[in-house]
């Protein structure tokens, strides 16, 4: 508290103070990763590659302080099939009240686009019925939803074709887009078409770790950038077309980074990553954005490295481990305080749509949650437009090429049974919601 006092000037007092009326409270999560039962890029990837991150997960994961836990789950090849995930598609009734029970009023959540359209130009009617009820579902229960239309995942005849390195795709997902705007028009206010496109570029074509698995591909992953910034301008003028007084996001993942040590090159390894991964895509899209969604994780420490052995080539990016997730992520929770207020340059609206902690331990998990927000209150009293905190994730989920072993999740799922259980952290949270403050 007293480090905090001396960085961002406020005192213990100022801890009490309101978030503003009619702030949004929620927890997000992604289709693919809690539905359970999709047949997409996805699903044929994790088939394909389950026994080989089952065999790496010691390299990978070894050196995390909770080896020992994780391991078994970690090196077995089933944890990175998501077959049924959280049962989701089935469930979500269930899951919705459980999140107005925990207090909460807005929840985000994506739509699969592979469900949708499994065939070029073939759109499921019964996919379509399944998220129109599961969005009456929420607002029956005083839910607000924030939706987003592609969150990572594509369907096969995409990905077949070249996927978003393919600039015919951009037609394909706003088609896909337009039908959406149809049949919901009277459902969604708050849309999100893309989830995380710097992200994706990055964990696909630069470290090679998501499909289609191209290392350091730079000049794909800038026709990508490029493909999905158009994209994304193209949803917000079909949305609003279709919508008029509808708001249409960028759901944003910022990187708070630091240097390892002071030197010229890492400085400006900083001001040049700050750039690419924070920045580039919002001041590409600026003029198509009616709000901003911010999604902060963690801290990088950045190093250069001459001899091409970093993390990306001559880059360097690890944790400082002063305080580290499950995952082995840096938390630092003040990072989100310098983010919030970098995006206020922008003059918009913001939600923070992911804020999230892989943490077995859940007082870890409390603590997260609370020192986050003490950072985006301390960002609202200094006149930032945070509207909205969705915390990641409602659920215990599928977590990409690391599976299931990484629990996020306010509600506990056991993945055997598919039992609920809201965890300690979800009623701390609660408590916050029905304060509205800290």
């Amino acid at each position: 508290c007293i480090l905090k006092c001396v960085e961002h000037q406020y005192c213990q007092q100022d801890a009490s103070l309101e978030f503003p009326k009619g702030f949004l409270w929620g927890a997000s999560t992604s289709a693919h990763q809690v539905e359970g039962g999709n047949t997409n890029d996805w699903s044929e990837w994790e088939k394909k590659n389950a026994q080989r991150l089952a065999s790496e997960a010691a390299a990978r994961f070894g050196t995390l302080p909770n080896w020992k836990d994780i391991s078994q789950e970690a090196s077995n090849p089933d944890n990175y099939i998501s077959g049924l995930a959280c049962d989701h598609y089935r469930r979500f009734k269930d899951d919705f009240a459980l999140a107005k029970k925990l207090g909460h009023n807005a929840t985000r959540f994506s739509i699969e686009w592979s469900r949708v359209e499994p065939e070029e130009g073939v759109f499921d009617t019964s996919a379509i019925d399944h998220y129109r009820e599961v969005l009456q579902t929420c607002r029956a229960n005083g839910l607000k939803p924030f939706v987003t239309l592609w969150h990572w995942s594509t369907p096969l005849w995409i990905s077949q074709s070249g996927g978003w390195e393919n600039p015919r795709t951009i037609e394909k997902f706003l088609k896909y887009t337009e039908r959406l705007a149809d049949e919901y028009k009277d459902l969604i206010k708050f849309w999100m078409p893309l989830n995380e496109p710097g992200t994706y570029v990055g964990m696909s074509y630069i470290q090679g770790a998501f499909p289609p698995q191209k290392r350091l591909a730079l000049f794909s992953a800038n026709r990508v950038f490029k493909n999905l910034m158009k994209a994304h301008r193209g949803a917000y003028r079909t949305i609003h077309q279709k919508v008029p007084d509808a708001c249409v996001g960028l759901s944003h993942y910022a990187v708070f980074m630091r240097a390892s040590r002071e030197s010229f090159w890492n400085k400006r390894l900083i001001q040049i990553l700050d750039y690419y991964r924070n920045w580039r895509f919002l001041d590409s899209v600026d003029d198509a954005n009616d709000f901003i969604g911010i999604q902060y994780y963690h801290a990088d420490v950045i190093t250069f490295m001459p001899r091409m052995n970093g993390r990306w080539g001559f880059i360097d990016a690890k944790s400082a481990g002063s305080w580290t997730t499950d995952m082995g992520w840096d938390v630092v929770p003040e990072g989100m305080y310098y983010l919030l207020k970098r995006v206020a340059a922008y003059r918009k609206p913001i939600y923070i749509t992911e804020n999230g902690i892989a943490a077995r331990n859940d007082r870890a998990r409390e603590r997260f949650i609370r020192e986050n927000l003490r950072d985006v209150l301390q960002a609202v009293t200094e006149g930032v437009d945070v509207r909205g905190y969705f915390y990641w994730s409602l659920l215990d989920n599928f977590e990409w090429d690391k599976g299931f072993w990484p629990r996020f999740g306010l509600v506990e799922i056991d993945f055997k049974t598919m039992e609920r259980k809201p965890r300690s952290s979800a009623y701390a949270y609660q408590k916050i919601i029905a304060q509205n403050s800290l």
